[in-house]
C-alpha cells in the first residue's frame, strides 16, 4: 500500500466538509504502521467517496519486481498482492455504489441468484438454477457472454472489486478472488454480529431437506451432543449430495436441494472442526425447537480471520457507529495496537438535526400496553404538526407495528398510514419513497441503509430503545456474564444509525422524536461511548409544543402554526408531559406473528465451481 496516494485518488473534482481532513488523517494512520484503520464517520460524510480513495492507494501490479515464470509470480502475488475490495453488508449500500459515476471504476460481483441466464428458453432462470449449475459437464456456449461470470471475471482482474460482505466471505479461499493488498469495509459496526449470523446453522425442514425422516435426539443446550449429531447429519447429507451429483442432469428443484445439502455440510463441518480444536477458542450455544435445532457462535473471531482478515494486507473499517475502538476490536478479534482510530466529525448544522422528547413511558413488556396507546396519540399529534410532509415510525417489532396501526386506524388518521409485512416491505418502501403524499410509514428493522433526502421524509419516531432481544440466547449469555456495556452500545449503535436516516446532506433538515422513555436512561447510561456530534443532539434535545390532539386535523384539517422547519419549538416542560399523560387511553388487541424469511444469508454467494 501507498499510503501518500490516498489524497490524489480521491474521486470528486472538490472536498466536501471534512472529507480533506479525513483523508489526510487516514493517511497519516497508515504511514504510522497500522494495518487496520477505523474510521468514524456520520451519515452524509461521503464515506463511500473516502473509501475510494482509501482502494487508490493499494498496490498495483507495475510496483513490484517482474517475476520470471508463472511459479515466481504466485509466490509474489501471495507475498505482495495487489489491487482492493470494497465490500458492505447492504445491498443497498452496493446499489447506491452501482449508480454514482465518481465510483464507476469500482467493479461490481454479486451472486449467481442476482443474474438471469441467458440461453433461449432459459432467460427467466437464474444463473445459479441455469443448465451449467443442472446438467454435468455441460459446455456453455456463451459462458464469456454470461452476466455473472463476465461480472465476476472482471471485478477479479480488475484492481477495485466491489461485492457484498456476504459474497466476501463465502468466496475465501477463492482462486478467483485471492488475497489482496487492501481490502475496504463500508457499514463495519455490525461486523462481529454479522459474522455470528453468517456462521450461525439453522437446521429446520426449511433448510435440510429429509429433516422430517430423522431421529433428532436432544442436543439443548449441550454442544458435545450437538456436535455428534452434526457430525452424523453431515455423512447422511452428503450421501444425499452425492446421489444427486452422479446424475446427468438435474431439474432446477434438484439444483436447489442439492445446494442447500452443500450449505448444511459444510456448515456443520465448520462447527465440528471448530469445536473440537482443542486450540479453539469460540463459545457454541445450542438451541433446540420442536422442530428445529440451531447452533449459534458467539464471538466467532475464527470465522473473521478465515473470511476477512487473511484476505488482505491493510484495511480500513467505515462507519458512523463504531462506539468503542477496544471493545470492537476484542468483538472481531482485532489487536487494538495495530488499529487506528479516526474521528470525522459532522458538518451538518445541528438546528437540522433536531431531536425531540416526546417520550411517553417505558416500552418494556410489562409497560408496552400503558405506553402504546399513547405513542399512537402521539403520532397523531405529529400527523398534525407535520400535516404536509412524510414521516417515518421506526415500530422495532412487527407486534408493536400492527397494534399502532390498529389504533391509529381507530382514531380515524388510517388513509394517511402505510405499514409493511415481512415478504412486501421492499416494495412497500418503494412505494412509500415515491409517493409525493404526506404520508406515515410504520417500518420494523430499517434503521440501517435508509436513504431519505429531502422531502422522502421529514421526520421520525423513534418508539422504543432498540435493546437486543433477551430471548436470544447469545444476548442472555452475554448478560450472565455481565456484559451489560455491550448491550447498552449495541441500543446506542441503531439509535445513532436510525437517526440519520432523515438527514443526509447539509442542506437537509428532519425531526426525530424520541417516544420511550427507556431511551433517555439509555442516553445517560452511554454518555461515555457517545460521539461528541451526537452528544450535542441529545444535550440541545427540547419537548416540542403539540397541538391539541384532533385526528381530522391530521388527515387534511388545519393543525395550525408550526415551527420552521429544522427549529425548536421550546423547552421541556411538566404541563406538556402531563398533557401526554392524560391522553392515555385504548384497549390493546394481540398481534399474530410472521415466519421469518428461510433463506440463507450466504445462498447467493454460493459457487460450486
Amino acid at each position: 500500500m501507498n499510503p501518500a496516494r490516498i489524497p490524489e485518488e480521491f474521486p470528486a473534482p472538490s472536498y466536501r466538509g471534512n472529507q480533506e481532513e479525513a483523508l489526510e488523517r487516514i493517511r497519516a494512520a497508515f504511514e504510522a504502521g497500522n494495518d487496520v484503520v477505523l474510521v468514524r464517520a456520520p451519515t452524509g460524510s461521503g464515506k463511500s467517496l473516502l473509501a475510494r480513495a482509501v482502494t487508490g492507494a493499494a498496490r498495483r501490479p507495475e510496483e513490484g519486481d517482474s517475476p520470471s515464470d508463472a511459479e515466481a509470480a504466485n509466490t509474489r502475488a501471495s507475498l505482495d498482492p495487489t489491487g482492493a475490495y470494497y465490500t458492505t453488508p447492504q445491498v443497498s449500500q452496493l446499489d447506491d455504489v452501482a449508480a454514482d459515476p465518481l465510483l464507476d471504476d469500482l467493479n461490481i460481483v454479486r451472486g449467481k441468484a442476482n443474474y438471469d441466464c441467458i440461453l433461449p428458453g432459459e432467460t427467466d432462470t437464474p444463473v445459479d438454477r441455469a443448465p451449467c449449475a443442472r446438467e454435468k459437464g455441460f459446455d456453455c456456449r456463451v459462458k464469456h457472454r454470461c452476466p455473472y461470470f463476465s461480472d465476476r471475471s472482471i471485478a477479479s482482474n480488475r484492481r477495485i472489486a466491489a461485492m457484498t460482505l456476504a459474497y466476501f466471505m463465502q468466496t475465501a479461499g477463492s482462486d478467483v478472488f485471492r488475497k489482496r493488498d487492501v481490502v475496504v469495509i463500508d457499514e463495519a459496526h455490525g461486523l462481529a454480529q454479522w459474522a455470528e449470523m453468517y456462521a450461525t446453522i439453522d437446521l429446520n425442514p426449511r433448510t435440510v431437506p429429509g429433516w422430517d425422516d430423522l431421529q433428532v435426539p436432544d442436543v439443548d443446550d449441550d454442544p458435545d451432543a450437538a456436535a455428534e449429531f452434526a457430525e452424523h447429519l453431515a455423512a447422511r447429507l452428503g450421501r444425499r449430495k452425492d446421489d444427486l451429483i452422479s446424475e446427468p442432469e438435474l431439474t432446477p428443484e434438484e439444483a436447489a436441494v442439492r445446494d442447500r445439502l452443500q450449505e448444511r455440510i459444510s456448515e456443520l463441518q465448520w462447527f465440528v472442526e471448530d469445536y473440537r480444536d482443542p486450540d479453539g477458542t469460540t463459545t457454541w450455544l445450542v438451541d433446540q425447537g420442536e422442530a428445529s435445532v440451531t447452533i449459534k457462535p458467539l464471538s466467532p473471531e475464527w470465522y473473521l480471520h478465515s473470511t476477512v482478515w487473511d484476505r488482505g494486507a491493510k484495511f480500513a473499517l467505515f462507519s458512523a457507529t463504531i462506539l468503542n475502538k477496544e471493545a470492537f476490536c476484542r468483538g472481531v478479534g482485532l489487536d487494538p495496537e495495530r488499529v487506528a482510530l479516526v474521528d470525522v466529525g459532522h458538518t451538518f448544522p445541528l438546528e437540522n438535526r433536531p431531536l425531540y422528547d416526546v417520550t411517553c413511558g417505558k416500552m418494556t413488556y410489562e409497560h408496552r400496553d400503558e405506553t402504546i396507546p399513547e405513542i399512537a396519540r402521539t403520532i397523531v399529534g405529529l400527523m398534525q404538526r407535520h400535516d404536509d410532509e412524510k414521516g417515518l415510525v421506526h415500530c422495532h417489532s412487527y407486534s408493536i407495528q400492527q397494534r399502532l396501526l390498529e389504533h391509529l386506524t381507530d382514531f380515524g388518521v388510517g388513509s394517511r398510514v402505510r405499514a409493511h409485512d415481512r415478504d412486501g416491505r421492499d416494495d412497500a418502501l418503494a412505494t412509500w419513497k415515491a409517493t409525493d403524499d404526506p404520508d406515515v410509514f410504520l417500518s420494523v428493522k430499517m434503521e440501517e441503509a435508509l436513504d431519505l433526502e429531502g422531502d422522502r421524509c421529514r421526520w421520525q419516531v423513534l418508539c422504543k430503545a432498540p435493546y437486543p432481544n433477551t430471548r436470544d440466547s447469545r444476548v442472555a449469555h452475554r448478560l450472565e456474564q455481565g456484559q451489560w456495556a455491550w448491550y447498552r452500545r449495541a441500543a446506542l449503535r441503531t439509535v445513532i444509525q436510525a437517526c440519520g436516516r432523515v438527514v443526509r446532506a447539509p442542506d437537509d433538515y428532519g425531526a426525530t422524536y424520541l417516544a420511550d422513555s427507556s431511551l433517555l436512561e439509555l442516553f445517560e447510561r452511554t454518555r461515555a461511548d457517545t460521539p461528541d456530534w451526537f452528544r450535542e443532539q441529545v444535550d440541545a434535545m427540547t419537548e416540542p409544543d403539540l397541538p391539541a390532539f384532533d385526528p381530522a386535523a391530521a388527515v387534511g384539517g388545519d393543525p395550525g402554526p408550526r415551527p420552521s422547519a429544522g427549529g425548536t419549538a421550546g423547552r421541556r416542560t411538566d404541563s406538556g408531559r402531563a398533557a401526554r399523560s392524560n391522553q392515555r387511553s385504548g384497549d390493546e388487541r394481540s398481534a399474530g406473528g410472521q415466519r421469518s424469511r428461510d433463506r440463507s444469508p450466504l445462498a447467493d454467494a454460493w459457487d460450486h465451481e
